[in-house]
C-alpha cells in the first residue's frame, strides 16, 4: 500500500512494473480495466502519480494509466543523455500493452504534452484525443548557439549535474507550495512523497537521475514539432493556465497549428494546474473526452 501521509485518496491506485526497450518502467493505474481508457503522461521532474488529485476528482468511472518517464519517480534508470526519440518509443510500446488495436486518449502536461502531441504526429492512427496542457513547445534555436551548447554540454558532463537535497519532507514540501501557491498542504506533503525519497544518510533527495538537468545538445527545432503537430488527426484540446510563464512562445493556443484545436484557460492557475485546480481540469478532462470521437 503506498504511503501517502495524511492525503486520503479517494481512487487507490495500483502499481506494476514493466518492461519496455531496457527499461523498468513503474506505472500507475487507477479505476476499473473495463472501463473507458486514458493515459495521463506526466512532465519534467514530476511523476504519473501526481496525477492523483485530478483522478480523485473525476466524476465517471475511467481506467488511467500513468507511466514514470525513463529517469523519473519509481522508474529507475540512469543515462548519460535522454532523448525525446526514447520517450516516443517507450509510449508507443507502452499503448502497445494496454490498446493494442484500439486507438488512445492521450491526456499529456508540459513534458508530456510535448511528448503526446509529437507522438499523435507521428503516429496518428494511434491516437483518437488529445488533451495537452501547457505542452506547446519551447521558443525556436538559432543555429548560431550550437558551438557552444556542445561545449556546455561536455563541461556539465564532466562537472556532474545534482538535484537540491532536503533535510526533510515538510521541507521538500514547503518549496512544492511556494512554488504552487494553490495546492494545499496536505497535497503538497503527498507529492514531496512521491518525488522523493528518504536516503540511508537521512536526507530525502529526488526520485529522479540528476543527469535529467544536462543541458540538450541538439539544439530544438520548432518547425520539426509543429510539422508533427500539422499531421495529428486526433481532437485535440489546448490547457493552459493564466498565472503560468510556461505557456510558451505564443499569442495563445489558438496561434498553434494544431488542426481544429479547441482551448481552454484556467483562470487563476499556473503551469501546475493538476496541483492547483485539479477539479476545474478533472471537469474539462471529462466534459472533452466524453464526446463522441
Amino acid at each position: 500500500m503506498p504511503n501517502f501521509g495524511n492525503y486520503k485518496a479517494a481512487i487507490v491506485r495500483r502499481e506494476r512494473v514493466l518492461p519496455v526497450r531496457g527499461v523498468e518502467y513503474c506505472v500507475y493505474e487507477w479505476g476499473d480495466e473495463n472501463a473507458p481508457l486514458f493515459f495521463y503522461l506526466h512532465g519534467w521532474a514530476d511523476t504519473g502519480s501526481t496525477f492523483q488529485f485530478v483522478v480523485d476528482a473525476l466524476a465517471s468511472g475511467w481506467r488511467i494509466v500513468a507511466p514514470d518517464w525513463r529517469g523519473f519517480g519509481r522508474t529507475t534508470y540512469r543515462s548519460d543523455a535522454y532523448w525525446f526519440p526514447d520517450y516516443l518509443a517507450d509510449l508507443h510500446e507502452l499503448l502497445a500493452h494496454y490498446s493494442p488495436d484500439a486507438p488512445v486518449r492521450l491526456v499529456g502536461h508540459s513534458m508530456g504534452g510535448n511528448i503526446a502531441s509529437l507522438y499523435a504526429g507521428t503516429m496518428p492512427e494511434r491516437v483518437s484525443a488529445l488533451i495537452n496542457i501547457e505542452g506547446f513547445g519551447l521558443n525556436d534555436s538559432d543555429p548560431a548557439e550550437a558551438p557552444q551548447r556542445y561545449r556546455d554540454w561536455i563541461e556539465s558532463r564532466q562537472a556532474g549535474p545534482t538535484f537540491a537535497d532536503y533535510p526533510d519532507f515538510g521541507s521538500l514540501a514547503r518549496r512544492i507550495k511556494k512554488r504552487s501557491p494553490g495546492i494545499s498542504q496536505l497535497q503538497a506533503e503527498f507529492v514531496a512523497r512521491e518525488w522523493a525519497r528518504e536516503e540511508a544518510d537521512g536526507m530525502v533527495r529526488l526520485r529522479a537521475d540528476p543527469n535529467h538537468k544536462l543541458p540538450n545538445p541538439v539544439l530544438y527545432r520548432r518547425a520539426e514539432a509543429e510539422a508533427c503537430w500539422e499531421r495529428i488527426s486526433a481532437a485535440i484540446l489546448l490547457i493552459y493556465g493564466d498565472q503560468s510563464s510556461f505557456a510558451g512562445p505564443m499569442e495563445g493556443p489558438r496561434s498553434l497549428p494544431f488542426p481544429d484545436a479547441q482551448s481552454c484557460c484556467i483562470v487563476g492557475s499556473g503551469h501546475m494546474i493538476h496541483f492547483e485546480a485539479p477539479q476545474i481540469l478533472a471537469e474539462q478532462i471529462e466534459r472533452f473526452l466524453q464526446k463522441p470521437l
